[in-house]
């Protein structure tokens, strides 16, 4: 019951008939109901007052600034969406997107996600051996790209990086190019195109693909450190409710707020934090394109008094560079408007914790310690901002999250060590690891033969 209020907070185009079916190892979720996640981030909110409520305030390292409102965002959605219809993108068909963090990149993924295509992003800071796996095992059709980008003031140039593969990847046809900082880059004619060129003549107004709760949404793979990258694919309806559902409760999110998730999105909290559920949400939130300490230690802490931020969700590696800095930099700004704190990644120690709530959030700001995984899509364990908090501790499980410690033997164990396990299966779960042979991908209607 909990997990149907859940989604009905959520706007579906056809009821579905099943909350859950599990069929260990596989999960199917909100079954048979009509849903598209971009729809709920976009559509149902230029509705109404949220319509011209900013969604994005972006900021690049050189100090420029745009912003985009939530009807702002729809249109540049609709255009680029038909612009990959345009160039015959289909439903089930993957699209590689290896941009920096600019408004262009969470276009890109609603776009795709809007007309059913499925989104591989791959991280701005991965060389060209990188993008050519990643984009040759999803067999991806399109490549979006930028000209370059900044990084701790050195252009970083990106198109010249994929220019490197981009000839090895039978599969892609068409390369859109962004032209953010006004590179001049080699153009291939009869494949790529920049992004202004192709988006010209495009109408703001596209209808929203119907489609299963079950279909594929994205495919985001493992870094590779322990292995080949591996396609973690989510999907659309059961990864909707629970980002959004977490976002909501864990951040206590209000219309007021300013939210930045310092994270970047080629990983899977941009994914589900900085794109997916405060669009879903209804929020504004802060992306960032450059590096945190750049041109100094005081960046960060200069944009959280600037705009106002209230609502600060980092990473332990971050807080534990700028406790190298020392407390003089955030002391030189007002940090008073934060209002909630947040940990993500690796777990973080007391000592990072314990500065972090006094120096960054003024002993005033509980800190909601999360952890969860590319595979798990949502917050798994995390507290609340109404649980006690023990600093180092990520907390009790999400509710509706059946969590538990084990031995060897898979039994419950209490005051030691052992392994950590969820027992139960949850709305956000991946379902399946692309093209492999865990299992196939059901419910995706005419294109489950892609996911075996």
């Amino acid at each position: 019951m909990v997990l149907d209020e859940m989604a009905s907070e959520l706007e579906w185009f056809q009821p579905y008939r099943k909350v859950l079916e599990w069929d260990p190892p596989h999960a199917g979720w909100f079954l048979d109901g009509k849903f598209n996640i971009t729809f709920n981030a976009l559509d149902r909110h230029v509705r109404g007052p949220v319509k011209n409520r900013l969604a994005y305030i972006w900021e690049g390292e050189d100090g420029r600034i745009r912003k985009l409102t939530y009807y702002d965002l729809y249109r540049e959605v609709n255009r680029l969406a038909g612009a990959l219809r345009a160039m015959g993108v289909e439903k089930g068909d993957r699209v590689s997107i290896y941009l920096p963090m600019i408004p262009e990149l969470p276009v890109a993924m609603l776009a795709c996600a809007r007309i059913g295509a499925v989104h591989s992003v791959v991280f701005s800071g991965f060389w060209a051996k990188a993008f050519k796996e990643r984009a040759m095992d999803a067999e991806a059709r399109v490549a979006i790209t930028a000209d370059a980008f900044y990084r701790r003031g050195k252009i970083i140039k990106l198109k010249e990086t994929l220019d490197m593969v981009v000839d090895d990847i039978p599969s892609i046809e068409k390369v859109i190019v962004v032209d953010h900082l006004g590179e001049e880059v080699n153009m291939k004619e009869g494949r790529d195109i920049y992004w202004d060129d192709a988006l010209e003549g495009m109408d703001y107004e596209l209808a929203c693909e119907e489609l299963d709760s079950e279909d594929p949404l994205f495919i985001l793979y493992t870094s590779g450190t322990t292995g080949k990258p591996k396609g973690v694919l989510h999907t659309h309806g059961g990864y909707a409710v629970g980002v959004n559902a977490t976002y909501r409760f864990v951040f206590d999110v209000k219309d007021e707020d300013i939210w930045w998730c310092a994270a970047d999105i080629g990983w899977i909290t941009g994914h589900s934090y900085i794109v997916y559920a405060p669009l879903m949400a209804g929020a504004t939130s802060i992306i960032y394109e450059g590096a945190p300490d750049y041109p100094d230690p005081g960046r960060i802490w200069s944009m959280i008094e600037r705009y106002g931020v209230t609502l600060f969700y980092t990473a332990p590696t971050t807080i534990r560079l700028f406790m190298k800095y020392g407390e003089k930099w955030p002391e030189k700004y007002d940090l008073s408007t934060l209002r909630i704190l947040g940990s993500v990644g690796e777990p973080i120690n007391p000592e990072a914790w314990m500065w972090y709530y006094r120096t960054i959030g003024g002993s005033r700001c509980p800190i909601m310690d999360t952890w969860w995984q590319t595979e798990t899509g949502m917050h798994m364990i995390t507290p609340l901002p109404v649980t006690p908090l023990k600093p180092g501790s990520a907390g009790k499980p999400f509710p509706t999250v059946v969590a538990d410690v084990v031995d060897d033997d898979g039994e419950s164990i209490r005051g030691r060590g052992g392994h950590l396990v969820i027992r139960t299966p949850w709305p956000a779960m991946f379902r399946t690891l692309f093209r492999t042979l865990i299992g196939t991908l059901r419910h995706t209607g005419a294109h489950s033969r892609e996911y075996t």
